[in-house]
C-alpha cells in the first residue's frame, strides 16, 4: 500500500488552497487533505467471500468572510482546479448568513511541535493478498474447531488501512501525520437441539505485532458464542447488573455524547448545567487522551490545529470538564480542549478520542462473587436511551449470577434505569482495561436495576 509515483504532498495542497483562498478575498479560512487507504478481507466457511480495496484522496477548505462561513470538498487536485475551488467556497461564504461564533481559533491554543505518537506502523501494509486470506481464514477455523456445536460462521475479516491527514489555516498553522490500522475479527454460530446463537470477537491496533493473534481471536469468539447455548429469559425483579467490557464501554459512549458541546448548546444533553456537579460514584474516573501513543483516536493537533491534550472529564465521580471545539466554546463562553474532529467536507464539532473509564482494583471474577443473585451483561440490543432526560432502556442478554458464580446464559430481558443514577450507583470498577476501540472501559458493577423478563 505504497504512494504511487508523483503523488501530490497534502500539506503542500492544504497550505496552496489556503493561500488562493486568501487572495480571493476570504478573511479567514483553513483546509484540510486526507489521502486514505484501506482493504479488507473477508473469508466464510474457509472460503473468500470478498476483498475490498479503496483508496481516497480529498480536499476540504472552509472560508470566513466576515461571521459568515462555507465549507466544501472536491478530489480534483489540478492547481488550476483548486485555484476555481477557492474562489468558489469564498463565494459561498459570502452567501451566507453570518454567525457571531464561527471563526478559527485563537492562534495561543494552536499546537506548536508535538511528540511522535507512534500511530504509523507500515510494517504490515504491504502483506501479500495470499497472507492476508491466511490469517482470516485462520481465525475462523480456530474458532469453529472448538466445539462440534460450531457449525456456521457468519466470517471473519481482516483489514488494514493508512491515512495521511494535513491541515493548514491562515492563523499560522501548519502540520500533517500519518496514521496506520489493522484489525481482524470472527463471529462464530453455534447450534444446539435447533437453538442458534451467535457472538463475535476482535482486535484492533495501530501495529501489525500488536494485534492479537488470529487463534487467540478465534478461540475468544467461540467461547462466547457457545456460553449463549440454552440462553432464557428469567423474571422481573431489582437486582445487581454486571456489565461486561464490552457492554461497559457502551454506557461510556453515552456520557461521551453528552459532555460533546453540539449536544450541550443544543440542549440535547442529561449533564448540561452540571459542570462542578457529582454525577457519578467516587469510583467513577473517565479521561479523554488525544495524545494516548498507539491510541486509535490519537492525533496531534485537532480539526482545528488546536494542541490535543489528555482531559480528565469525570473526577472521582464529579464533572470536571466538556470536550469543545472552537465554536462550542465561543457558543457556551468556555474554552476549547482541543477537541474538533471533521470529516472532509463538513465543519468541524466536538468528538471524543480515546475515551475510557479508568481502571479499578477488582477483577471481573471478584466483582461476579460479590453478587448475590443479578446478571453479568455480555450484550446489548436496541436504541432505548434519552439523551436529554438519561432515561435508559435497552434489551440484554448476559449470564445469571447465583451465590457469585456464572450459571445459566439469559436473553430475551431488558434493563431499565437513569444513566445518572447507574452512574451513581456504580460499585466496583474492573482491573480489565484494555484499548481495542476508542470508548472503552472495564468490567463495571452497578448496585441495582429493574430487570424486565417473564
Amino acid at each position: 500500500m505504497s504512494r504511487p509515483a508523483g503523488a501530490i504532498d497534502p500539506l503542500e495542497v492544504a497550505e496552496r488552497v489556503v493561500e488562493r483562498a486568501l487572495r480571493a478575498g476570504a478573511t479567514a479560512c483553513d483546509a484540510v487533505v486526507v489521502e486514505a487507504e484501506s482493504s479488507s478481507t473477508t473469508v466464510r466457511l474457509g472460503e473468500v467471500e470478498t476483498v475490498k480495496l479503496s483508496r481516497e484522496r480529498r480536499l476540504g477548505l472552509r472560508c470566513f468572510a466576515g461571521e459568515a462561513s462555507a465549507v466544501a470538498s472536491t478530489a480534483d487536485f489540478d492547481a488550476a482546479a483548486i485555484d476555481a475551488f477557492a474562489r468558489q467556497v469564498v463565494e459561498l461564504a459570502r452567501a451566507v448568513a453570518p454567525d457571531p461564533f464561527s471563526g478559527l481559533p485563537d492562534p495561543a491554543l494552536l499546537a506548536g511541535d508535538w511528540p511522535d505518537l507512534e500511530l504509523y506502523d507500515p510494517t504490515g501494509l504491504e502483506m501479500p493478498p495470499e497472507d492476508r486470506v491466511a490469517r482470516a481464514k485462520s481465525c475462523e477455523a480456530a474458532a469453529l474447531a472448538c466445539d462440534p456445536r460450531l457449525v456456521n460462521s457468519e466470517g471473519a475479516d481482516f483489514a488494514l488501512g493508512s491515512a495521511w491527514v494535513a491541515y493548514a489555516s491562515s492563523a499560522g498553522f501548519a502540520g500533517q501525520y500519518r496514521s496506520t490500522s489493522y484489525s481482524l475479527s470472527v463471529a462464530p454460530v453455534a447450534n444446539e437441539g435447533g437453538a442458534m446463537q451467535r457472538d463475535y470477537w476482535y482486535d484492533a491496533a495501530r501495529s501489525l505485532s500488536r494485534l492479537a493473534d488470529p487463534e487467540t481471536i478465534g478461540r475468544t469468539a467461540a467461547a462466547r458464542t457457545l456460553r449463549r447455548l440454552g440462553a432464557r429469559p428469567v423474571p422481573t425483579q431489582q437486582v445487581p447488573i454486571v456489565f461486561d467490557p464490552q457492554t461497559a464501554a457502551s454506557l461510556v459512549g453515552h456520557l461521551a455524547g453528552a459532555v460533546c458541546g453540539g449536544a450541550l448548546y443544543r440542549r440535547a444533553s442529561f449533564l448540561l448545567g452540571k459542570l462542578g456537579d457529582e454525577i457519578a460514584s467516587p469510583l467513577f474516573t473517565v479521561i479523554d487522551d488525544g495524545r494516548m501513543p498507539r491510541g486509535l483516536a490519537s492525533r496531534p493537533f485537532d480539526a482545528e490545529g488546536t494542541a490535543t491534550r489528555r482531559t480528565v472529564v469525570v473526577e472521582r465521580g464529579v464533572l470536571r470538564s466538556y470536550l469543545l471545539d472552537g465554536y462550542a466554546a465561543r457558543k457556551l463562553a468556555m474554552a476549547s480542549t482541543g477537541s474538533a474532529a471533521r470529516s472532509v467536507g463538513d465543519v468541524p464539532s466536538a468528538s471524543p478520542t480515546n475515551f475510557h473509564l479508568a481502571a479499578g482494583e477488582h477483577s471481573p471474577e471478584r466483582i461476579v462473587a460479590s453478587v448475590q443473585r443479578g446478571l453479568y451483561v455480555t450484550g446489548l440490543s436496541g436504541f432505548g436511551v434519552n439523551s436529554v432526560t438519561g432515561d435508559y432502556s435497552r434489551g440484554a442478554s448476559g449470564l445469571w449470577i447465583e451465590n457469585g458464580e456464572l450459571t445459566h446464559p439469559v436473553e430475551e430481558v431488558t434493563i431499565a434505569g437513569n444513566l445518572l443514577e447507574m452512574y451513581r450507583d456504580v460499585e466496583m470498577v474492573g482491573n480489565d482495561l484494555l484499548f481495542r476501540s476508542s470508548i472503552v472501559a472495564p468490567t463495571l458493577k452497578i448496585r441495582q436495576m429493574t430487570l424486565a423478563g417473564r
